[in-house]
């Protein structure tokens, strides 16, 4: 999962692109880049190991001069954590130069690299978006959208891009509608980014989403669009909604926080929690389905986990020493609150358990009487694709437990998930149009035949 971030015509385009990434800094936490582009043609790229806030001089951010910048946050779903894996990409070809900054996965970009190799390409790093650079550099179109249609042609997967070519910005979203990618305008510029609370930060108003399908240019003579065929039905992913995506912004065109919500009063119908005293959450991510949790169930909602705001997300840590590591300084429990009592602990998701395991010896800690899990998404039985770092099915606790068995080996007195029919349900725009393959096993393309070498280029 990654954030994106581009904008144009605007003589603060840098300094802007800089600030949506804050807003963004949730989709990603090992890299971040910004490459900006002046009216000339001419570019400068800025790339960094770690967080937005970290590294990014002001001196730096006033050098990159020009009207048109995209930027990007990386959350690795495998392979390597360097430099070298950094974004946005940027290549001289040519034609000038291609800068392009990827939300997402190509799940044939195996084969696509090994065409591109068998041909003389050279890859400069080990990430699937960098074939799509290729192909763009390869093409003889006229215009830049051209050019990144011919070079999405047989691409497969998930992908919201924004991209530079020359002068022109692009935006590109894949026809199932994997991950939000949405447009504003602020003033005469015209601004796309991951979520709308990058926009909101930066002052934009919004437009619309980037539809399924559809290539967007920017340039001097204004915007025009390409649209190839959506799929059938859209397969946005509904992870999105459940963990990744801000409660502030709007994805898929409606509210996180009002889909959250809608998640923990339907957890609630279908897993109550009888001797319960009280219900929290999992800060932060799990905050809206434990309101709506605490609305459906009249329990009293409270504050009973701490959460350190100086420590990243954990499931998004490329390694489990480092989601180890931060859980055990991520959370505090409150033992005013917890002592004596019978709780509901709400979360999104459980992935690997490891995070659950140690919050629930936490708890008891801090002497809770029972802890009743309850979690505002189906178990994760199957491996992602399409941008989230589930790869192996080995990985997933659920995937090779059954619900009690998990229950016992995170140490609950009860567990309960939310079902899938009830997600849907759930979730604005459902039962239709969602990916939900994690969960179900329906995948709505044709998963990677050899896992190994996918995860090398991914």
């Amino acid at each position: 999962m990654c954030g994106i971030f581009g904008i144009r015509d605007n003589a603060d385009a840098a300094r802007i692109t800089h600030l949506g990434l804050y807003s963004l800094q949730h989709r990603g936490q090992e890299s971040a880049g910004i490459v900006a582009v002046s009216a000339n043609g001419e570019a400068q790229m800025v790339r960094k190991m770690g967080l937005v806030s970290d590294g990014f001089e002001e001196d730096r951010i006033a050098s990159l001069h020009g009207p048109i910048a995209i930027g990007h946050t990386r959350y690795s779903t495998a392979g390597t954590s360097t430099i070298d894996n950094a974004q946005p990409v940027f290549v001289r070809f040519r034609g000038g130069h291609i800068a392009l900054a990827h939300n997402g996965n190509l799940t044939n970009a195996v084969a696509l690299r090994g065409a591109l190799e068998a041909e003389g390409s050279i890859f400069a790093s080990t990430m699937d978006s960098e074939v799509i650079v290729h192909r763009i550099a390869k093409s003889r179109a006229a215009k830049p959208e051209e050019q990144l249609a011919e070079a999405l042609r047989g691409a497969e997967g998930a992908y919201s891009l924004l991209v530079v070519i020359g002068t022109t910005l692009l935006a590109a979203r894949d026809p199932n509608g994997f991950r939000p990618l949405t447009m504003g305008r602020l003033g005469d510029s015209w601004v796309f980014a991951s979520e709308t609370c990058a926009l909101d930060i930066v002052g934009a108003t919004i437009v619309r989403d980037v539809a399924p399908g559809e290539i967007i240019a920017v340039d001097a003579e204004g915007m025009r669009t390409l649209q190839f065929p959506a799929a059938p039905t859209l397969h946005r992913c509904v992870f999105e909604y459940i963990y990744f995506a801000r409660p502030d912004s709007r994805i898929f065109g409606a509210s996180v926080d009002r889909a959250r919500r809608a998640l923990g009063r339907q957890l609630a119908l279908e897993q109550p929690a009888p001797s319960a005293d009280l219900v929290f959450a999992v800060p932060d991510s799990s905050n809206a389905a434990a309101l709506g949790y605490a609305e459906a169930s009249g329990l009293r909602l409270e504050h009973a986990l701490i959460r350190n705001h100086y420590v990243g997300r954990t499931f998004i840590q490329p390694t489990q020493e480092g989601r180890d590591a931060k859980v055990k300084v991520k959370y505090n429990a409150v033992r005013e609150v917890l002592e004596g009592k019978s709780v509901v602990m709400v979360d999104d998701s459980i992935v690997r358990g490891t995070t659950t395991r140690g919050l629930v010896a936490l708890l008891r800690g801090a002497g809770a009487r029972e802890v009743h899990m309850r979690v505002s998404s189906p178990p994760i039985t199957g491996p992602c694709y399409y941008g989230i770092d589930t790869p192996e099915r080995a990985e997933l606790i659920a995937a090779n437990m059954s619900i009690d068995e998990v229950g016992r080996a995170i140490g609950v007195d009860s567990l309960g998930y939310l079902s899938i029919e009830g997600m849907l349900a759930s979730v604005p725009g459902g039962p239709s149009g969602f990916c939900h393959a994690c969960f179900s096993g329906q995948y709505p393309t044709q998963p990677p035949v050899d896992i190994k070498r996918y995860r090398s280029v991914v």
